[in-house]
């Protein structure tokens, strides 16, 4: 089941493609099954044709689907594949929700630790443990 904000400050299409890809890493998805096509996507959520191949493409880009002109949009992958990231996700949605952010707040704090250089992140880290024992 997929619902759509669109009063909200998160995207449409970033909304429809975090929901797909959590129900592809969860499993609710399967590997190889059929998703909608783009029209029929579209039409059942009343939006745009466009935020809906807005939201495929960047599905495709990251992995969790492939697209074919014969087979459609299928899902791509076996979210088995990366239990660890999404445990990871799990704690990391749970912190951010028990500390009271918004989606938009923490997808900001993921952002920005992405692109923090990984030695740095590392560094960073050490720093707070050296601060929390002195």
């Amino acid at each position: 089941m997929i619902s759509i904000d669109d009063s909200g400050p998160v995207p449409v299409y970033e909304q429809l493609r975090a929901q797909i890809a959590a129900q592809i890493l969860t499993g609710a998805l399967q590997p190889g099954q059929k998703l909608p096509t783009v029209r029929q996507l579209a039409r059942d959520l009343r939006i745009a044709p466009g935020t809906v191949a807005r939201a495929y493409q960047l599905l495709e880009n990251e992995g969790l689907v492939t697209t074919g002109r014969r087979a459609g949009t299928r899902v791509g992958i076996d979210a088995d594949q990366y239990p660890d990231v999404l445990d990871a996700a799990l704690d990391y949605a749970d912190a951010a929700q028990a500390r009271g952010l918004t989606l938009e707040q923490a997808t900001f704090a993921l952002n920005a630790a992405w692109n923090t250089n990984p030695g740095d992140r590392q560094r960073a880290a050490h720093a707070d443990t050296r601060e929390e024992v002195l």
